[in-house]
C-alpha cells in the first residue's frame, strides 16, 4: 500500500524521492560553514557564534578527544541541556571518529549508569551540576575523562561575570571537583590545536554516528543505532519539506532538547542544512520564547503541543509580535486541532503535525506546510520514505485504504538496529521495514492518521477506543485548557475510560458537564465514565510529552490500597 502521488500543489515543490549525498555529519557542518562562514550559527543569551567559529570549535574538541586517547568507534556521552558546548561537542566527537550517546538530564543515577555501561561510553561532556553524580558512577562505569562546563560559560560579558556572583549570593554555587577525572571544557578547547584532524581510520557515511536511547517507558531503554547517513538524510528530508525557507536567511528557535532525537534533527541539524541561525534555550519558557521570537525575528519554532498551548494561553502574549513565525512542526505526541487553530491565528504562521520515532532519526511523516493539509493527521511520508499499514494480528498482511493497523516504515533515515539487542532488532526490523508499534490508517489521498499507540488502546465492552479521539472532543470544550484520557482499571480490574482535565483560569465545571459534552459528540462506549479535575497533568519536564502511564499507575495503586484495607478489615 504505497501512498498515491502527492497533490500537485505540493508535489511541484517537494520531490517524492531525494538524493542523499555521501556526507558524514562533520562534513555536513563543514559544507555549511564554507557556504555561510560569517552567518550566525548560534545565538545564546546575546552571544553570537558564526558557522566558521562553530566548525573551528568542533575541530578543536576533536583534537581534545584524540589527545586524550579517544579512538575511532569509542563512545562519547553528552550530558547537557541546549547550550553551545552541546553543539560543539556533538560535531567534535563525530569528527574525532567517535560515536555519540546523549544522556537525559532528568534521568536518575541508576538510569545514567545503565546507559553509560550499556553504550560503553568512557568519556563524558557534562554540565557542572552533574559532576557529583558522575563521580559516584565513575568506578562502575569505567569513566576515563569528564569535561565540565557551566551554563553561563558562553554568556556575553558582563553577564558571564555577574552570573556566578548571583549564584554565590543565593548559595547555589558549587566548586568543581578536583582530580584527574575532571577537566574544564572551555580551557581544554582554548588550548587545543586548530589544524585539520588526522585520524587513523576515515569516517564513512554508513558508520554509526549516534546511539540514541529510547525513553524506556515500556521496559529497558534501548540504544537505536543511527548512522551518519541516517541523520544527514533526515535533516535533508526536513529541509525539503520547508521548501519556502531561504538558505542563509532563516532563524530557528531551539527550545526542544537536542539531546532528544527530535530536537537534534528538526532543531539543530535542519537549521544547519539551511545555514540558519539557532536561538538556543536550555529549557522551554513561554515568556523567553516570545521575547526571543520578537528579538531575532524567529521564523521556525519546532516543538510539542505543550509549547504552543503555553504560548496561546500566556497572559502577556498580546504584548509580543510573533508574526515573524513562518512554520512550526509539532512532534512527540498528538497536536489537537484547537491548539493548532489558536496558534495559527495568533502568529499567522503554519503549525503542522509531524510524526516520527527515535528509530527513524526521527521524522517520517508531516503535514504539508503549504497547500493541502489535513488537521488531525500526521500527514504524508517525507521524500524517500515508504509507509504501509499492516494487520495487527500477524503483521504480514498489507491493509487497504481506510483499514486500521500497525504503521510500518522504510526509508534512508531508519536505524541499523538496537545496540546489543539482536532479538529486539529482529522484532522491530522485518524485511527492511520498521514496525513502529503505532496504530494508523491511510486515506485515499495518502494522508496517514495516527490513531494511537498500540499500548494505549483501550477495550471497552469489546470495542476498541483510542484516547486521542476522546481528547480531541474534550479540547473543544470552551472551559478546558488541557486534558488526557486513559484506560484505567476499576475495582473489578476491568478497564474504563477516565478523563483528566485542567480547566482554564477562572473557570468552574462539573463532572456531569464534561460527560454530557462528550455524550453529544461520541458513541456511548467512547464516553469517559469518570472525570478528574487537576491543576496540572504529568508531562516530561523538558519535552512536554504527556506521561499517560503515570496516571494509570496511580489508579492501580489506589486499587491496591483499597484491597489491602478490605483484607485487613
Amino acid at each position: 500500500m504505497t501512498p498515491k502521488p502527492w497533490h500537485s500543489s505540493y508535489d511541484e515543490m517537494v520531490p517524492r524521492e531525494l538524493e542523499i549525498p555521501d556526507l558524514t555529519l562533520p562534513d555536513f557542518l563543514a559544507h555549511t560553514a564554507k557556504e555561510y562562514p560569517d552567518r550566525p550559527a548560534i545565538y545564546y543569551f546575546g552571544t553570537k557564534i558564526t558557522y566558521r567559529q562553530l566548525n573551528e570549535k568542533a575541530t578543536r574538541f576533536a583534537h581534545v578527544l584524540i589527545r586524550e586517547g579517544v579512538q575511532p568507534g569509542d563512545r562519547v556521552a553528552l550530558y547537557m541541556p541546549n547550550c553551545p558546548p552541546s553543539v560543539i561537542a556533538f560535531f567534535g566527537a563525530l569528527r574525532a571518529g567517535a560515536l555519540v550517546t546523549q544522556l537525559n538530564p532528568l534521568h536518575t543515577a541508576g538510569e545514567i549508569s545503565f546507559q553509560l555501561r550499556d553504550s560503553g561510553a568512557k568519556y563524558v561532556l557534562a554540565l557542572d551540576r552533574f559532576a557529583s553524580l558522575l563521580g559516584q558512577v565513575a568506578g562502575e562505569c569505567g569513566l576515563k575523562k569528564v569535561w565540565l562546563t557551566r551554563i553561563h560559560d558562553y554568556f556575553p560579558l558582563p553577564l558571564r561575570w555577574l552570573f556566578p556572583i548571583k549564584a554565590m549570593k543565593n548559595k547555589t554555587w558549587e566548586p568543581w571537583p578536583t582530580g584527574p577525572l575532571f577537566a574544564s571544557f572551555t580551557r581544554s578547547l582554548d588550548r587545543a590545536s586548530r589544524g585539520p584532524v588526522k585520524r587513523t581510520h576515515p569516517i564513512h557515511p554508513d558508520d554509526t554516528a549516534l546511539l540514541q536511547y529510547t525513553g524506556g517507558t515500556t521496559g529497558v531503554s534501548k540504544g537505536a543505532i543511527l548512522t551518519h547517513r541516517n541523520l544527514v538524510a533526515n535533516a535533508l528530508q526536513c529541509k525539503s519539506w520547508f521548501w519556502m525557507l531561504e538558505g542563509g536567511r532563516e532563524v530557528f528557535l531551539v527550545a526542544v532538547p537536542i539531546f532528544h532525537c527530535y530536537g537534534m534533527t528538526v532543531g539543530m541539524n535542519t537549521a544547519i542544512a539551511f545555514g540558519s541561525a539557532m536561538v538556543l534555550l536550555p529549557r522551554f519558557d513561554a515568556l523567553q520564547v516570545m521575547e526571543n521570537v520578537k528579538k531575532y525575528q524567529v521564523g521556525v519554532l519546532p516543538g510539542v503541543q505543550a509549547f504552543y498551548a503555553a504560548i496561546n494561553n500566556h497572559p502577556d502574549v498580546k504584548k509580543y509580535n510573533l508574526r515573524s513565525i513562518k512554520a512550526c512542526i509539532s512532534g512527540a505526541g498528538p497536536l489537537h486541532e484547537e491548539v493548532q487553530r489558536q496558534f495559527e491565528h495568533l502568529t499567522g504562521g503554519k503549525l503542522v503535525e509531524g510524526y516520527g520515532l527515535t528509530e527513524a532519526g526521527p521524522v517520517t511523516h508531516c503535514n504539508p506546510v503549504s497547500g493541502i493539509r489535513k488537521m488531525g493527521r500526521i500527514g504524508l511520508p517525507l521524500p524517500g520514505t515508504d509507509a504501509r499499514v499492516m494487520d495487527l494480528k500477524t503483521g504480514k498482511r498489507i491493509l487497504k485504504t481506510g483499514e486500521t493497523g500497525e504503521l510500518v516504515i522504510r526509508g534512508p533515515q531508519v536505524m541499523k538496529g538496537y545496540w546489543n539487542q539482536p532479538e529486539e532488532t529482529r522484532m522491530t526490523l522485518r524485511d527492511g521495514w520498521l514496525y513502529t508499534g503505532d496504530i494508523a490508517v491511510m486515506d485515499e489521498d495518502g494522508f496517514f492518521t495516527l490513531v494511537d499507540r498500540k499500548k494505549d488502546m483501550v477495550k471497552v465492552g469489546g470495542e476498541n477506543v483510542y484516547p486521542r479521539e476522546v481528547e480531541e472532543v474534550l479540547f473543544k470544550h470552551p472551559k478546558v485548557l488541557d486534558c488526557v484520557v486513559a484506560g484505567v482499571p476499576d475495582r473489578r480490574l476491568v478497564d474504563k475510560l477516565k478523563a483528566y482535565v485542567v480547566l482554564k483560569p477562572g473557570e468552574a465545571c462539573t463532572r456531569k458537564e464534561i460527560i454530557e459534552f462528550c455524550k453529544e459528540r461520541l458513541a456511548k462506549y467512547k464516553v469517559p465514565r469518570d472525570v478528574d479535575f487537576r491543576e496540572s497533568l504529568p508531562k516530561n519536564q523538558l519535552v512536554g510529552k504527556m506521561l499517560r502511564r503515570l496516571l494509570v499507575e496511580e489508579e492501580k495503586k489506589k486499587i491496591g490500597k483499597g484491597k489491602g484495607r478490605h483484607a485487613q478489615g
